[in-house]
């Protein structure tokens, strides 16, 4: 725990550091969580296709996203311009909101198949709704830690 309170709050961290600090510690499961909907959605016949098409959108993009944040912010690019903890705030606000708004439509499709023919199916998105709302979870607490970061400043 001293590790994660070593760097005040109102500094950016950079290489090493992302790994030992509250809320950068978030992008690791980020990536981890948000990876393993990607895969088991892509996994599954994708029936019905509009929501599970924002589903696959969300999940990539933030994949996508995390992994370009992560790094900028390990290489130490962020130290060269002002607002980077206003945009770390506001990308995973949205994030935290993308994925809510694809957990929902998720966590309905996979209800809408517990009677269909193919269970195998089913459990994988059984599978993917848990990831989804875990990933969920960790966006909205690197929200909000970043939020306090940001103020901090």
């Amino acid at each position: 725990m001293a590790a994660a309170t070593a760097q005040p709050m109102g500094n950016l961290p950079s290489g090493l550091g992302i790994c030992t600090t509250a809320p950068d510690i978030f992008y690791l499961p980020e990536l981890v969580f948000g990876g393993l909907v990607w895969i088991l959605v892509a996994s599954t016949h994708v029936q019905p296709e509009n929501p599970l098409g924002w589903v696959m959108f969300v999940s990539v993009f933030c994949f996508v996203m995390t992994f370009l944040w992560l790094v900028i912010f390990a290489c130490g690019a962020h130290k060269n311009s002002g607002g980077w903890a206003t945009a770390d705030f506001i990308y995973h606000f949205l994030a935290a909101l993308f994925y809510l708004s694809a957990s929902v439509p998720l966590a309905s499709v996979t209800l809408a198949m517990k009677n269909s023919t193919n269970f195998r199916y089913y459990q994988i998105d059984i599978a993917a709704v848990v990831f989804s709302y875990t990933a969920t979870l960790f966006y909205f607490i690197h929200c909000i830690l970043s939020a306090i970061r940001w103020k901090s400043f």
